[in-house]
């Protein structure tokens, strides 16, 4: 209990919207934790920074993780907050999400959707983003609920299913 008072504390010392921020509309949910943003004209994938969602194949989890994210952002008009990196090996955009001054990427690991996975060099909310997995964790939501755990990591998952069809 103390962890997670504290947890939320530290949370509450990090911004509360984003500084530098580009205004975006989310056209389509990929993932759990990619979504397709029209910014400038065009349209661009995003990854979210800071997690790690459920592969679509990791039954119900990817899934769940998926519709709450369309749920959040499916067709609405948001904030991207860019850090450090802004794009990755794939040539996604890397980015935060914000809507209504809510971090969604917080939102989606508070919720049990993700996991937190910190990734150098892009750590802005890191210390926002490990006490929401905490949360998630004590509370048993999502993959964290005990009567349904998800047991393989979504990195373990897909590089043991890479050569899967």
């Amino acid at each position: 209990m103390a962890l997670l008072v504290c947890g939320l504390w530290l949370a509450g010392c990090q911004p509360q919207s984003p500084q530098h921020a580009e205004t975006a509309r989310v056209v389509r949910v990929v993932s759990g934790q990619t979504v397709e943003v029209e910014l400038a004209g065009a349209v661009e994938r995003l990854r979210l920074v800071g997690l790690d969602a459920p592969d679509l194949r990791q039954v119900p989890w990817g899934e769940n993780a998926k519709k709450a994210l369309e749920e959040d952002v499916g067709g609405k008009t948001v904030r991207l907050e860019f850090d450090i990196e802004t794009r990755d090996r794939f040539d996604r955009l890397l980015g935060y999400i914000w809507l209504d001054g809510q971090l969604i990427n917080e939102r989606s690991i508070a919720r049990g959707h993700a996991l937190f996975v910190s990734r150098p060099p892009n750590l802005k909310y890191d210390r926002r983003l490990q006490p929401a997995r905490d949360r998630a964790r004590i509370l048993g939501l999502g993959i964290w609920n005990p009567d349904n755990p998800m047991r393989q990591t979504p990195s373990e998952f897909r590089q043991q299913n890479r050569n899967d069809p």
